[in-house]
């Protein structure tokens, strides 16, 4: 980054420079521990991530519409700080939550290991994922559409 009042050059710029992990970091009213009961519990998931997210011997069972199924092992949990799960191709995915100071969370996500043919999409598809739960932690709000004939799979973003 270049320094305030400093020009900002190319390289200053780069989008996901990471090979490694893709790395989103989002804002949220809410504070740690709601999010975290978001991300964490089978009736949080479901009202943001996938149709059906249920946990069964240490594993999410996502069920998404059309559909897709995909089971991801629970790496680690720690109520209002982490949660980690395997996620599609064997990816890491980790939500790290930060009090922001104000009553809201500061959460940063990595996915790791995500192969690089997938990279575009899975990039794409965690915008879908933050955004949809930051309208349920936020608001209350389901952007999801629900709908088997409109899927990620069609082209749709509806999740």
């Amino acid at each position: 980054m270049a320094p305030p009042g400093a020009a900002a050059r190319e390289e200053d710029h780069v989008f996901q420079p990471d090979p490694e992990a893709i790395v989103w970091r989002l804002h949220l009213r809410a504070g740690p521990d709601a999010v975290y009961e978001l991300l964490a519990t089978d009736a949080g998931r479901a009202r943001f991530w996938a149709e059906e997210a249920v946990e069964r011997d240490g594993a999410i069972d996502f069920v998404f519409p059309g559909g897709l199924r995909w089971r991801g092992e629970i790496l680690a949990r720690e109520p209002g700080r982490l949660f980690s799960v395997v996620y599609y191709g064997g990816s890491r995915a980790t939500f790290t939550l930060a009090d922001d100071g104000a009553g809201g969370t500061d959460l940063t996500l990595s996915d790791a290991g995500v192969p690089p043919a997938d990279r575009a999409e899975v990039t794409a598809g965690w915008v879908s994922v933050l955004l949809a739960l930051k309208a349920a932690a936020d608001f209350g709000v389901d952007l999801r559409n629900h709908d088997p004939a409109r899927t990620w799979e069609q082209g749709n973003r509806g999740n």
